[in-house]
C-alpha cells in the first residue's frame, strides 16, 4: 500500500528503505550455510527462498519430520519466521512454502497433484504479466490451470505455462545448480561412455577420495563433512552425504564411507559426472607413527561413531554439569569430545536411568518425613519394603525467581519384587509455598 496509508493506519511506523543488495547477500550466506548443515544440494530460490534436495542426506537429521522442526526452530530461535516444504518437486515445494500458511509441510510421496490443486496460480512461478492475465481470464488455482487444455494455453501464452506445470508435476527434470564457492575443496571426473555398475562407482569414487586427501593434505586440512554428487545424462542429480566425528584424511576410511552406501544410487540411464566436495574442513595436523616390536592396542571408537552417525542414528555422550536438580546435572556432548574432568559430587546414590521428565505417581505416605508405604504407577502398585531417605533437593533461585522456595525430597524405594525407584516429593510437605507436594517418579535402579 502507498506509505501515507500505512502511516496513518499504523502511529508511529517506522519506515526503512529496501536494500535488494543485502537482502541478496544475506540469503546467499543462508545458502552456504544450509550446504554445510542439511543438504549436498543447495541453491539459491531468489528473491526469498533457498532449496535443498536432502534425498540421501535427512537421514543424518533423524528423517524429514525432525528436519523440518529442527530448521524452523533454528530460524525462530534467529528471530526470524520461516516457511518450509517437502515434495517431490522444486516446483511443488516452492509453491506450498508460499502458499500454505503452516510453518512446516511435508507432501506424501505421490500426492503432489492433490497438495497444489487449491493453490492460486501464483505460487506457480510464472511471470506477474502472465499470472494476471490467467487470473483475468478466470483460473484462480492450479487445478483449474492444470485441467484446461495445454493447445490455448501455449498459443496464447507460450510454452512457459506448460513447463512450469510439468516441472511441478514431475512430469520434466528441473535439476538445481548447487551453489559453489572458492574455499569448497572439490574434485571431479566425468566420463565420455556413462557409467552405472555398482563396481566401476566404487572404483572411481575411491580415484576421487585419493585426490582430495591429497588437496587436503596440501592445506593441511581433514575433513568432517563430505558429499558425493552424482550427474546423471538425464541431467538429474544424486547426492550421498557422509560425515566423521573427528577431522580425517584417511583414504581407507573414507572410501569405506561412501562404497558402503553407494548401493543406494540410482544409475538411471547412465552417470556421466562424479564429484567429491568436503564442505566442512577442519585443521589437522601431521601425526608420526612411532615403530615397536609390541603392536599397540588401538581403542579408538571413532570409525564405530562414523558408522552409527552416517546411518542415522544420533551418537552423542553425557557430561557432567554442575547442578543439584537431576535433570539438569546432564548435557549432550559430542561423542568425540574431549574427556569432561568434571564429575558429580553427590554422595546419595543415583538411578541407571533417569526419566526425561518425572511421571506423575500416587503415594501413601503417612507422615512428611517418612518414605511412602505404597506408590502406584502407570497403574500398577508398588508395596513398599524398604526405603532411604529423605535426600532435600532445593531449587536454584539464581537462576529462577520461581525456584525461591522450592524444594524436593527424594527417595530411593524397593518394591516385594526386588524394584528399586527413585521417587520425589514436590515440596516439604507443610509449606504449600514449597511445591504441589505431589508424588513423581525420576528414575529406575538397576
Amino acid at each position: 500500500m502507498p506509505a501515507a496509508k500505512a502511516q496513518a493506519l499504523f502511529g508511529g511506523l517506522m519506515m526503512i528503505d529496501a536494500d535488494p543488495v543485502a537482502d541478496a547477500t544475506a540469503l546467499e550466506r543462508i545458502t552456504l550455510w544450509a550446504l554445510t548443515q542439511y543438504s549436498p544440494v543447495v541453491a539459491m530460490d531468489a528473491p526469498d527462498g533457498i532449496v535443498m534436495d536432502t534425498e540421501g542426506a535427512d537421514h543424518l537429521q533423524g528423517g524429514e519430520a525432525r528436519m523440518l522442526s529442527g530448521i524452523a526452530n533454528r530460524f525462530r530461535a534467529k528471530g526470524l519466521t520461516a516457511r518450509i516444504a517437502i515434495a517431490d518437486t522444486w516446483g511443488a515445494a516452492h509453491a506450498c512454502a508460499r502458499a500454505i500458511t503452516r510453518e512446516t509441510v511435508i507432501v506424501p510421496i505421490g500426492q503432489t497433484a492433490k497438495a497444489v490443486e487449491k493453490l492460486p496460480i501464483s505460487a506457480l512461478r510464472l511471470p506477474e504479466k502472465t499470472a494476471g492475465d490467467l487470473r483475468t481470464l478466470g483460473f484462480r488455482s492450479i487445478g483449474e490451470l492444470s485441467a484446461t487444455p495445454r493447445a490455448p494455453l501455449t498459443l496464447r501464452f507460450g510454452p512457459e505455462v506448460g513447463r512450469r506445470l510439468d516441472q511441478m508435476f514431475g512430469r520434466i527434470a528441473e535439476p538445481i545448480d548447487p551453489v559453489r564457492t572458492p574455499e569448497l575443496i572439490e574434485v571431479s571426473r566425468s566420463f565420455a561412455e556413462p557409467i552405472g555398475a555398482a563396481e566401476t562407482i566404487n572404483k572411481y569414487v575411491g580415484r576421487l577420495v585419493v585426490q582430495l586427501v591429497a588437496e587436503l593434505q596440501r592445506k593441511g586440512l581433514g575433513v568432517r563433512r563430505i558429499d558425493l554428487i552424482v550427474e546423471k545424462v538425464d541431467g538429474t542429480r544424486q547426492a550421498i552425504r557422509a560425515g566423521t566425528a573427528k577431522p580425517a584424511r584417511d583414504v581407507a576410511w573414507l572410501s569405506k564411507l561412501f562404497r558402503d552406501r553407494t548401493e543406494k544410487i540410482e544409475p538411471g540411464f547412465g552417470i556421466e559426472k562424479l564429484s567429491l566436495v568436503a564442505v566442512m574442513t577442519e585443521p589437522l595436523e601431521e601425526t608420526q607413527r612411532v615403530s615397536s616390536l609390541v603392536e599397540d592396542g588401538n581403542d579408538d571408537i571413532t570409525p564405530l561413531i562414523d558408522l552409527f552417525g552416517n546411518r542415522g542414528q544420533r551418537v552423542y555422550r553425557v557430561a557432567p554439569v554442575a547442578s543439584d536438580v537431576p535433570e539438569r546435572s546432564v548435557r549432550k556432548i559430542a561423542a568425540s569430545a574431549d574427556d569432561i574432568e568434571d564429575g558429580w559430587t553427590h554422595h546419595w546414590p543415583r538411578p541407571v536411568r533417569l526419566l526425561a521428565h518425572p511421571d506423575r505417581i500416587e503415594a501413601i505416605a503417612l507422615l512428611p518425613d517418612h518414605p511412602p508405604a505404597s506408590i502406584t504407577w502407570r497403574g500398577k502398585r508398588h508395596r513398599v519394603r524398604r526405603a532411604d531417605g529423605p535426600e532435600r533437593v532445593f531449587g536454584e533461585w539464581w537462576k529462577r525467581d520461581s525456584e525461591l522456595e522450592a524444594v524436593r525430597d527424594y527417595f530411593v524405594v524397593e518394591d516385594d519384587s526386588g524394584q528399586r525407584f527413585w521417587i520425589f516429593r514436590s515440596g516439604d510437605g507443610v509449606d504449600p509455598e514449597t511445591g504441589s507436594h505431589r508424588w513423581f517418579l525420576h528414575g529406575i535402579f538397576a
